[in-house]
C-alpha cells in the first residue's frame, strides 16, 4: 500500500496516489494551453470519480457498452449520444456556461437553449409567409412573426437565417414518423432589409423523448419521467453575428417546470394568442430575436467562442 508524507505524518492511500498526475504529465509540450487545461481537469475529475466510487471493471465495461450503443443508434436523423447528455443535464449546463460568459460580455440578448438530438442539416429554404406544415390538418395552426435585430443598435438585420423545426401533434419529429413527408415541420427563412420574418407552423405539443435506446434505459434506471414541454426549435444566424441556438416554450404546458432535459428558461416562455381573420391560423405568436455582433463583442474584449451546431 502506497504512503505519502504530509506535514511529517504518514497518510496511507488505498490506490496509487501518483498515477493520475503521471497521466496528466504525459501531455506533450506542443499541446495548446486550452487543451492542456481542459484535458488535465477532465482526467483529474474522472480519476477521482473512479476512486471515490470504486468503479469495478465490470461496471466500467457496462458503461462503455452503454455509450457504444448510443453511438451505434446515432445518425443524421437522431443523436442518441447527445440525448444522453441532455438527460443528465450536461448539455443544458454547457449552454448555461456559454450563455453566462456571453452575458458577462454584454453579448447574450436572446437566451439560448440546447440543440437537442433531432436537428437536421439543410432543411428546406422557404419564402417568408410560407408554411412548414404539410399533410397535417389537425393541431393548432399558428402564424409566427417578428423581427431580427442588432442587440446593441436595435437596427434590423438583413440576411438573418432562421432555421426552425418542431414535432407533429403526435409528438414525433418527421424523421421518427414514416407517415410524415421528409423534412416536414422544418424550414429556413431569410430576412430582408427590414429584418422581419413570418411563417406558419403548429402550436407544439409536449412529448416523451425516445425510450427505445440507452437514453430511455437511463431514465428508467433513474426513475424519471421522459416528458419535454411543448417547444419550437430555432437556430438564428447572420453574417457577422453570433448564432443563437434556442427553443421557444408554450407557457400552458404542464411540463414547463419539470423538463426532462432541463432546458427551459423564463425568457423563452411565450403565450400563443388567439388569432382571427386568417383562415390559415387559429393562433398568433409574435417573438423578436436579438443578435450580438462579433465586432461588438471584440470591441469589449469578449472571448469569442462559438458553439458547434
Amino acid at each position: 500500500m502506497a504512503t505519502n508524507s504530509t506535514n511529517g505524518a504518514s497518510k496511507q492511500h488505498k490506490f496509487d496516489p501518483n498515477f493520475t498526475q503521471s497521466v496528466i504529465d504525459a501531455t506533450g509540450p506542443k499541446t495548446s494551453p486550452r487543451m492542456r487545461q481542459v484535458i488535465s481537469s477532465m482526467i483529474q475529475h474522472m480519476h477521482d470519480f473512479v476512486r471515490e466510487n470504486e468503479i469495478t471493471m465490470d461496471e466500467w465495461m457496462a458503461g462503455i457498452d452503454f455509450i457504444n450503443q448510443a453511438g451505434k443508434m446515432s445518425d443524421d436523423k437522431r443523436n442518441e449520444t447527445q440525448l444522453l447528455t441532455d438527460i443528465i443535464g450536461l448539455e443544458s449546463l454547457v449552454d448555461e456556461v456559454t450563455f453566462t460568459l456571453a452575458g458577462e460580455a454584454n453579448d447574450a440578448p436572446t437566451a439560448t437553449a440546447i440543440l437537442g438530438p433531432f436537428w437536421r442539416k439543410d432543411a428546406p429554404k422557404r419564402k417568408m409567409g410560407e408554411t412548414i406544415v404539410f399533410g397535417i390538418e389537425d393541431g393548432d395552426h399558428t402564424w409566427m412573426h417578428g423581427t431580427v435585430t442588432d442587440f446593441n443598435t436595435g437596427k434590423p438585420i438583413e440576411n438573418a437565417e432562421l432555421d426552425v423545426w418542431h414535432t407533429a401533434p403526435n409528438g414525433l419529429y418527421e424523421q421518427q414518423d414514416p407517415d410524415q413527408p421528409d423534412m416536414n415541420l422544418r424550414g429556413r427563412f431569410t430576412t430582408g432589409p427590414d429584418g422581419k420574418y413570418d411563417f406558419y407552423c403548429l402550436r407544439p405539443t409536449s412529448y416523451p423523448i425516445p425510450d427505445d435506446g440507452p437514453g430511455g434505459k437511463l431514465l428508467q434506471l433513474l426513475d424519471r419521467h421522459p416528458m419535454r414541454p411543448a417547444h419550437i426549435h430555432f437556430i438564428v444566424s447572420a453574417p457577422g453575428y453570433r448564432p443563437i441556438v434556442t427553443q421557444i416554450f408554450d407557457r400552458r404546458d404542464e411540463h414547463i417546470k419539470d423538463d426532462t432535459v432541463f432546458a427551459v428558461k423564463d425568457s423563452l416562455i411565450v403565450d400563443f394568442l388567439p388569432f382571427e381573420g386568417d383562415p390559415k391560423a387559429q393562433f398568433e405568436l409574435p417573438y423578436d430575436f436579438k443578435l450580438a455582433s462579433f465586432e461588438a463583442a471584440d470591441a469589449e474584449g469578449a472571448t469569442t467562442s462559438t458553439g458547434h451546431l
